[in-house]
């Protein structure tokens, strides 16, 4: 981290620095940099022992699956071949996140995120655009999943979390939203990926705009139906998700899991000292000062009863990011029908099967998410608007006829 006599943009001396040496034994020893409630190791190798470590040691992981991806493509073995370059995509995305500065290393791992995924698109089992949207006086980008068959077809606006890039979700071969016969867009906007290293800086209020233009993209391509547009925001996504929601009126349905919209004083404060190194440099803050100034504006205070789509919100009980309390009163606020399925017991990442997952591209939620945007889109009524369903772990999940419904576990 930065001496605090040697500031800069992106790179301010931070409070939370002084953490860093715990932050670095807490790496260690789970192979995690954040979400630490649930059982296991994470993700890191053991190798990494630190955070200066991960950028490396998960880089020489993403080259190895690189290689081996290689070998099968050179072998003939197409399928295996892109499963390895989407394994080494998300490994070299996991490496150059962790870089928060726009130098040489982060442009070798972002290039070699880009260069497994056109693999990615090249070897997939259907059509996969990478298109560049004007916005601004520059681009944003992002990848079309085109769902195969004729005529115009709903589509899925995916907007990833701040730990993510747009090449995260959907896998090809796995893909929730090609399955039930929608497209799906998967979006880098301001502070994600291609907008990272293009030195766009993340504002309170841009990412939503920048929305719009790709959304106003959309509606001009001759295979996606534009009375038939839902944005599915995952995580600190789900941030700017409801904020497209409240701004972007051609939308006709939004879903928000893992809910990230309360007040990023949790996030910033009393999670894990990522988060708010990340948000510097994401925002090319110059001063810690400055940086607060423009997280505190991330707020949908003022906003929720500006939704007007059919809304879905999805949370755990005990996400030290966004207190229940907090998702209940923002919640309350809404006028559109909209219900919040409440997971019991869960923090972050929430599974509705309780079912454990190794990457973000498998978590059940992407399947009950497609299928509650996909009746919307059919014209189905929401089915408990204004209500507050209790996933309990014992029962049959939120379609469940006997679903519970209540807020607190004594109610």
């Amino acid at each position: 981290m930065p001496s605090p006599k040697s500031p800069k943009a992106g790179r301010p001396h931070l409070r939370r620095d002084d953490q860093q040496w715990f932050f670095d034994w807490m790496i260690k020893e789970t192979g995690k940099v954040f979400h630490f409630q649930p059982d296991g190791r994470g993700r890191l190798p053991r190798t990494v022992r630190s955070h200066d470590m991960i950028a490396k040691h998960m880089g020489l992981a993403a080259r190895r699956s690189e290689r081996l991806a290689q070998a099968e493509a050179e072998a003939g073995h197409r399928e295996t071949a892109m499963e390895l370059y989407f394994q080494a995509a998300l490994q070299y995305q996991d490496a150059q996140h962790v870089v928060f500065q726009t130098n040489d290393e982060k442009r070798f791992l972002h290039g070699g995120l880009m260069r497994c995924y056109d693999k990615v698109r090249e070897y997939a089992p259907y059509r996969i655009e990478h298109v560049d949207i004007p916005w601004n006086g520059t681009v944003v980008s992002g990848n079309l999943h085109l769902a195969p068959g004729e005529g115009r077809k709903p589509l899925v606006f995916y907007v990833p979390g701040c730990d993510q890039t747009k090449e995260a979700w959907p896998h090809p071969y796995y893909n929730q939203a090609l399955q039930r016969g929608m497209h799906a867009f998967s979006f880098d906007g301001p502070g994600q990926g291609e907008s990272n290293l293009r030195g766009i800086r993340l504002t309170a209020d841009n990412y939503e705009d920048a929305a719009s233009a790709a959304i106003s993209y959309l509606l001009k391509r001759p295979e996606v139906d534009p009375e038939k547009i839902g944005v599915y925001a995952l995580s600190f996504g789900s941030h700017w998700g409801m904020r497209i929601a409240a701004t972007e009126h051609r939308i006709r349905a939004a879903a928000a899991p893992w809910a990230s919209f309360a007040d990023k004083y949790y996030l910033m404060t009393e999670e894990s000292p990522r988060y708010k190194q990340l948000f510097a440099y994401l925002t090319q803050s110059s001063s810690e000062e400055e940086l607060d100034r423009v997280v505190a504006a991330m707020t949908m205070e003022g906003l929720m009863d500006k939704i007007a789509c059919p809304t879905l919100i999805v949370t755990g009980e005990y996400d030290p990011r966004a207190p229940l309390e907090e998702v209940l009163r923002l919640f309350d606020q809404m006028k559109a029908p909209a219900e919040l399925w409440l997971l019991p017991d869960q923090h972050h990442n929430g599974s509705v099967t309780m079912k454990a997952r190794t990457s973000v591209w498998e978590a059940d939620i992407h399947a009950f998410v497609c299928d509650w945007l996909r009746e919307r889109f059919n014209g189905v009524a929401v089915k408990h608007p204004g209500k507050v369903l209790w996933i309990d772990p014992a029962g049959a999940g939120p379609n469940s006829a006997a679903v519970t419904f209540k807020r607190r576990w004594f109610d």
